[in-house]
């Protein structure tokens, strides 16, 4: 009984995502088949990738012959923001035992933005199991978005043009959730302090590496500084 409580609590959080996972999960898959890419494709690349902006990026590598260097370059920078998202989930799946390795795979943005401001009162064993539901439910979300895109991208014509930032508009409606809900917004003042400097530096092709290794720098000192204020 209480795992059913914890799993229909876990989908009334992810309700959010689940909205924008169907609709960008289906565009992904009409992109992939609009290149020649059938549903298998989909499926595989939703359950052993599910990476949400690096699909579509993956889309343009697979059809233009990219080597598996430059596959492995760009997968680590489109995809190195989740350094600092596994740096601050470290205590919250210090518990979790088994389930650690499936939760580390499915932290995606939308997920990361749930499950840090969660604060329900759950011992850790309930905690990890609700933990494992928003995970799962979301991937469960984008795999049926792309296997129905992929469906509907062999019967409905349809323009895949700038579909893709869908995703972005997700994660910021959920990150200004996030902001209202927060007691605390020092993290991501010098998150976007520390972006844009870099953006102007650096330029829009070369920013992220600088702004990432230097906000990875600011994090520990911050966090040392807000501990102390919280006492």
């Amino acid at each position: 009984m209480k795992t059913n409580r914890l799993f229909l609590k876990a989908f009334r959080t992810t309700l959010p995502v689940m909205a924008g996972y169907f609709v960008l999960g289906t565009g992904f898959g009409m992109v992939l088949a609009s290149k020649g890419y059938g549903l298998l494709w989909a499926l595989a690349m939703s359950v052993f990738i599910y990476a949400g902006s690096m699909q579509f990026v993956a889309v343009n590598l697979l059809t233009g012959g990219t080597s598996l260097l430059t596959v492995a370059v760009t997968t680590l920078l489109v995809n190195a923001r989740h350094l600092f998202y596994g740096i601050s989930m470290v205590d919250r799946y210090r518990n979790t035992g088994r389930k650690k390795p499936y939760l580390i795979f499915a932290l995606t943005d939308e997920t990361y933005s749930l499950l840090s401001t969660d604060r329900s009162p759950l011992n850790p064993e309930e905690q990890s199991f609700f933990y494992f539901c928003v995970s799962l439910l979301n991937q469960c979300y984008w795999i049926t978005g792309s296997v129905l895109g992929s469906l509907l991208g062999n019967i409905v014509p349809f323009d895949t043009r700038g579909i893709d930032f869908s995703l972005t508009a997700l994660f910021l409606t959920i990150a200004v959730d996030q902001w209202r809900s927060g007691k605390h917004h020092l993290f991501s003042v010098l998150g976007l302090v520390i972006s844009l400097a870099c953006l102007l530096i650096f330029g829009p092709e070369n920013f992220l590496i600088p702004s990432m290794a230097v906000i990875l720098a600011a994090v520990f000192p911050a966090r040392r500084w807000e501990a102390g204020k919280d006492e």
